[in-house]
């Protein structure tokens, strides 16, 4: 059996079936998940399907029914505040408009780009959140699904909907320059996402315009709770070593709340020993002592204008696919070394 392919001709399940040396039906059942399969014909059919880029047909409609929307959503986790509010703002406007909602987790544990392939034949339309899929993925899903991008570098072919990060970010870090902080550290690893990377970007664009320096590269650890304690252990080596870090900026708030509670412990004070500044604005960053200085991003708002992009998609538009960027805006707190009444919390 040849293991060439025609480029003229359209790839089919057919030609899958072909490539992989089984039964249509075969493939069907591998793709869908409805039945067991053998390791190895598993592996046959998948390579096949990523040899061949191949994308199932979205269909099973009769051509007289109505179309009611289903949107696909794919986020690389649920835990937080930040993708539950973004799924929150999604699944509402989706159900406004009549329209159902599919969601995929990506996380750790399982085959994102499987998953994925699985979920396109009962959708419509398809929303990628972050870097849960690669790049040549996408580029596969554009050719036949209507696709918008969530909080990742735009593509060609597909809508984008982002938050602004490099100016704030900048905006923050210039926030502690002028409250006379020279030694500081971003925390968050810029290689993982397009939102973290910017900022990185406004982090290191405001030191290099301002009298601070950064001490040492980023802190690269996960963006949950669980990482402050890294984060504490490269403080005080940096300590030990005779470079005293004055100010951290972290990627998210989570990280920043976490390297807070555990620096109280070992008896380091914020703002008065190190500065702490956060990203998106989640709830308890008005309510722990001092509260936190951070960047409000519009979380729901981002999952509502990725519902209404997916939509027009679907309807057949075609201009206007310039990335929508969504603004953000700085919220002072006591952590920075401002002052700080948390009697006022409610409006903070």
């Amino acid at each position: 059996m040849s293991t060439e392919h025609d480029d003229a001709r359209p790839v089919t399940i057919y030609t899958v079936a072909e490539r992989a040396g089984v039964s249509i039906a075969t493939v069907s059942r591998v793709l869908s998940g409805s039945t067991p399969a053998s390791a190895l014909t598993r592996q046959r059919v998948l390579r096949a399907v990523e040899d061949l880029e191949y994308v199932p047909l979205r269909g099973g409609r009769p051509v007289d029914v109505p179309t009611h929307e289903t949107h696909g959503l794919v986020l690389p986790g649920l835990r937080g505040p930040y993708y539950s509010e973004l799924l929150s703002g999604f699944e509402s406007t989706a159900a406004r408009d009549g329209q159902s909602v599919v969601v995929v987790v990506c996380d750790a544990s399982k085959d994102a780009e499987a998953s994925v392939r699985k979920m396109l034949g009962r959708i419509d339309g398809i929303v990628i959140a972050n870097d849960t899929i690669s790049d040549a993925m996408v580029r596969q899903i554009v050719r036949t699904t209507p696709t918008v991008l969530v909080a990742r570098d735009a593509i060609e072919g597909c809508d984008a909907v982002q938050v602004e990060n490099f100016i704030s970010s900048a905006e923050l870090t210039r926030h502690l320059l002028e409250h006379g902080r020279k030694r500081l550290v971003f925390v968050g690893d810029p290689d993982t996402s397009h939102d973290v990377s910017e900022r990185y970007r406004g982090f290191q664009h405001a030191l290099t315009r301002g009298r601070g320096a950064e001490v040492a590269g980023p802190i690269r650890v996960q963006y949950e709770e669980t990482s402050g304690r890294r984060v504490l252990e490269e403080l005080l080596a940096a300590d030990a070593a005779g470079v005293g870090i004055d100010g951290l900026v972290c990627a998210n708030d989570e990280l920043a709340l976490a390297t807070m509670v555990l620096l109280d412990r070992e008896g380091r004070r914020v703002p008065g020993d190190v500065a702490v500044v956060g990203f998106d604005d989640i709830m308890t960053s008005r309510y722990l002592a001092p509260g936190l200085t951070t960047v409000q991003q519009p979380m729901r708002e981002l999952g509502r204008w990725a519902a209404i992009r997916l939509h027009e998609r679907i309807a057949g538009r075609r201009f206007d696919v310039h990335p929508q960027v969504l603004p953000t805006r700085m919220v002072v707190r006591g952590s920075c070394g401002c002052d700080w009444d948390q009697t006022s919390v409610a409006g903070a």
